[in-house]
């Protein structure tokens, strides 16, 4: 250990030296104060907050990310291009030892900035308000809405599965003549889709009701969020539909005992095809962690099939954590990519010249940051296509971390819950698998290269 303790401290000292590693450092202690100041957004205090934390982390860790990659690529190449190498492995040092020590250098000056620069970002995004002096009503807002980590319900999948049965084997002629360019799978599919929205409309005068269970509030005095969107089959006039909502525990509406839980009831007005929130307090949520909430299409306003889509047509919010717990999860989250980033240039440089190496860390890290889009393109094409892409990028792109699905700006801008489950998810095969048989693949080629050549 203190051999290789001395070797991360050289490396240390090392990156300290070199000019990109100091711009990078003075770039993000100027422009994250500077981002603080100029941060507009919507034009709301939130909209503030929530465009300084996205570009704030954003920027930290792609700059951190670029030097990582520079700095544990540097440290393995300079040593052998300047030929300093010599001078250590005649030393009682490992080769091993090296790479780990090396390693170790680059991680610790990962965390030292990370900390650094994350504090900075927490900092500004707790001062901020204080400079903009807000209403009582816009503290509230952000309290409930920005300062807080809500966990999110949404409704389970209806199963269909019969009625579709049932369809089919009663119009499959017809079915087939209908969709005649799609196979029966993908009829199958199509009629599960619109089941399933049936089940997600409400005709005039009807009532849907949603049920949840095992909703537990962090605090039964704070609010909980009902978070939706309307569609229409008809466009109202106006193009807004008014919602009768109950929210409670409605099993006292179908003979009960439990009456000691209230219910209750919004009315309201609001435009389709607009996410809407309304709250209501957590006390709604029953002793046993039930929730329902209730839509009702009420006639006498409404003369059109209101529907919820699918994917996002309702959602429960409720605080299930704070701020600065999912502030520092998702510091956590970049720290990951840091660590697997320096296995990945410590790799590269164990085999490869500077410039190599580093392109080759930048396709990986490039390729990780837009893997979403990149998976999600293939979708387009055609079946052969497809295929082809199913056995090659596909395969090769999911053995990548997808930076960009475990952005953390994805949980803090939206006040969304991230779990210590699902950071330890992430730690676990970012970390503990892929970066760890990175250098693993490191040590043994490092000990196998050819140094030098003995001349006689």
């Amino acid at each position: 250990m203190p051999r290789i303790w001395a070797v991360a401290r050289n490396t240390i000292r090392q990156a300290l030296r070199m000019r990109v590693a100091v711009i990078f450092i003075v770039l993000l202690l100027v422009l994250l104060p500077v981002m603080g100041w100029t941060a507009t957004g919507d034009g709301t205090l939130r909209g503030r907050l929530q465009t300084f934390v996205s570009y704030g982390l954003s920027l930290t860790g792609l700059l951190l990310s670029l030097l990582t990659i520079i700095v544990s690529v540097h440290t393995m190449t300079s040593d052998i291009e300047h030929r300093q190498i010599y001078t250590v492995i005649t030393k009682p040092v490992r080769r091993s030892h090296l790479v780990l020590g090396k390693l170790f250098g680059v991680v610790v000056l990962d965390v030292a900035l990370l900390t650094l620069f994350a504090g900075i970002v927490y900092a500004v995004t707790v001062f901020l308000p204080k400079l903009y002096r807000p209403s009582a009503g816009e503290l509230r807002e952000i309290d409930n809405e920005f300062y807080t980590a809500r966990a999110s319900l949404t409704p389970p999948d209806i199963d269909v599965s019969a009625k579709v049965q049932a369809i089919w084997e009663q119009k499959q002629e017809q079915l087939k003549e209908l969709y005649s360019s799609l196979t029966t799978q993908e009829i199958l599919e199509q009629l599960t889709t619109l089941e399933r929205m049936k089940k997600q409309a409400a005709d005039v005068g009807q009532r849907l009701v949603w049920e949840f269970e095992n909703v537990v509030p962090l605090d039964p005095d704070q609010r909980l969020f009902i978070r939706f969107k309307y569609d229409v089959s008809l466009t109202p006039a106006d193009e807004q539909v008014y919602g009768d909502w109950y929210v409670g525990d409605l099993r006292q509406t179908q003979g009960g005992t439990d009456t000691t839980t209230p219910i209750y009831r919004v009315s309201r007005r609001d435009a389709i095809d607009t996410f809407r929130e309304f709250e209501v307090p957590a006390a709604a949520v029953a002793r046993d962690g039930y929730l329902a909430v209730g839509f009702y299409n009420d006639p006498s306003w409404n003369q059109t099939v209101v529907l919820f889509p699918l994917e996002d047509g309702l959602e429960v919010l409720y605080k299930a954590g704070t701020f600065t717990g999912n502030f520092i999860r998702g510091v956590l989250l970049i720290l990951c990519r840091l660590i697997f980033l320096a296995c990945l240039g410590t790799l590269a440089g164990s085999f490869l010249s500077f410039p190599v190496a580093i392109l080759f860390c930048l396709v990986i890290f490039l390729t990780g940051t837009v893997s979403g889009f990149v998976l999600e393109s293939f979708d387009t094409l055609g079946e052969k296509a497809n295929l082809i892409y199913t056995y090659t990028v596909q395969g090769l792109v999911k053995l990548l971390p997808q930076f960009d699905k475990y952005h953390p700006t994805k949980f803090l801008v939206p006040a969304r819950l991230m779990s210590w489950s699902f950071l330890g998810k992430v730690v676990f095969f970012m970390v503990c698998i892929k970066a760890m048989l990175l250098l693993g693949l490191a040590i043994v080629l490092f000990s196998l290269r050819e140094l030098a050549k003995i001349v006689v």
